[in-house]
């Protein structure tokens, strides 16, 4: 992602309406402008006193197949769309109001939550970014499954990732993507959520995800997607680049490197942020000292 030199939030507040593919229940959600260095948070309005959650490393617990953030018991869960969108347009100060612990899945990719973002209009603030500058190959994850943060040719962030279900539908998917605000809009965000048929079977006779359809999201039997067209041939892999996005905003900060991933998921970005906030020093932007 070129990275910008100044801080950004939203010009105005902005509602978006839905349901969560977890539990079924709807829910509104209000995108509002944030001060300077406050970062990206979701508030749970649906309590006596609203509880802000920070969208951190330090907050995120572990949950299949999606990511979770806790505060003093309190949760907000699937966020990794909603930070992908948010980090994608290089908006680093936003409060997510929610009347509902889950985000709204809506059509199972981030573009509903960018078209809202947009409308809402990005300013920047009299603030630099902060930025995390990957100087040496970072790995997590074994031989099965991993993912690594190397070193970059220049300031932003690349991702290269493949998806390798072997055979079926959905096979083996390999994309790379410069991330920048025109890319992710154009290239990922439109990119939605997907599940093998028998995956989506089991999470119905588990009581999660009864009022999804294959309207919803990209379910595959052996011939393909049920009820929807692809958006891109390769869309799965691109989905998966999409979450990354949003897991690495945990950082709190850009990162500028290139990162490679292998059949990973959400417990592997986690762990990839976590050790590159061990190893690495969090600076201002680089742009501000190449534009002085």
């Amino acid at each position: 992602m070129p990275l910008l030199a100044q801080q950004c939030t939203i010009a105005r507040p902005v509602r978006l309406d839905g349901f969560g593919f977890f539990g079924g229940r709807d829910v509104s959600i209000e995108f509002r402008p944030a001060e300077v260095n406050s970062g990206l948070a979701f508030v749970r309005r649906d309590l006596p006193v609203p509880v802000r959650i920070p969208a951190s490393a330090d907050h995120r617990i572990d949950q299949p197949r999606r990511t979770v953030l806790e505060q003093d018991g309190l949760r907000v869960e699937m966020v990794e769309h909603v930070l992908s969108a948010l980090a994608g347009l290089a908006i680093d100060n936003c409060e997510v109001w929610t009347d509902q612990p889950e985000m709204p899945g809506c059509d199972g990719s981030a573009r509903l939550f960018v078209d809202a973002l947009s409308a809402a209009g990005i300013v920047e603030l009299e603030a630099p970014r902060r930025c995390l500058m990957v100087n040496r190959t970072i790995r997590v994850g074994d031989e099965n499954s991993w993912l690594e943060a190397r070193p970059n040719y220049g300031i932003g962030l690349s991702i290269h990732f493949c998806l390798d279900y072997h055979q079926g539908p959905i096979g083996r998917q390999e994309y790379s993507l410069s991330i920048n605000p025109d890319s992710f809009c154009r290239e990922l965000a439109p990119a939605r959520t997907f599940l093998l048929r028998e995956e989506a079977e089991v999470l119905v006779n588990q009581k999660i995800g009864r009022r999804v359809t294959p309207r919803d999201l990209l379910i595959f039997d052996q011939d393909g997607p049920t009820e929807n067209r692809l958006r891109f041939e390769n869309e799965c892999v691109r989905h998966k680049i999409l979450d990354i996005v949003g897991d690495l905003a945990l950082a709190e900060c850009d990162i500028s490197g290139h990162i490679v991933g292998y059949r990973s998921g959400h417990v592997l970005n986690a762990e990839l942020v976590k050790v590159l906030l061990e190893t690495h020093s969090v600076v201002e932007s680089p742009m501000l000292r190449a534009s002085a």
